[in-house]
């Protein structure tokens, strides 16, 4: 069986893995930090900046599967710091309409490419 995957064009991969596996009814996005655009600039330090390039780079990989930001039912959100909760927030909760996706949102020590946030999700083919 030939697994179906999905890449997107303003999105880069930092190393071996699929932006996303079809897997049927569900969809499963791997994580995105801002630093995988194509034209990615140094955001470090203004997370709402880092947030919306995450959600515009799973947006686009979202697209390329045929779905949209309404299909979405599970997001995992990993900061650096947990002092980057609230400004992170501010941009996810424009990113969607109610009833919001599940979310899990933890700290990590790092992230691949120096990242202070990356997000992945799940969406589901109605």
């Amino acid at each position: 069986m030939t697994r179906k995957t999905y890449e997107a064009k303003n999105a880069i991969v930092s190393g071996p893995y699929s932006h996303a596996v079809d897997a049927g009814e569900f969809v499963y996005f791997s994580g995105q930090t801002a630093k995988n655009a194509p034209t990615a600039a140094d955001m470090s330090g203004d997370i709402q900046a880092q947030t919306r390039q995450c959600f515009a780079n799973l947006f686009d990989v979202l697209e390329t599967s045929g779905l949209t930001s309404d299909d979405v039912v599970k997001v995992n959100v990993y900061l650096t710091s947990m002092k980057h909760f609230a400004t992170m927030n501010e941009v996810y909760e424009t990113q969607f309409r109610e009833p919001y996706p599940a979310r899990t949102c933890v700290a990590v020590l790092e992230l691949p490419l120096e990242a202070e946030v990356e997000i992945e999700m799940i969406a589901r083919r109605t």
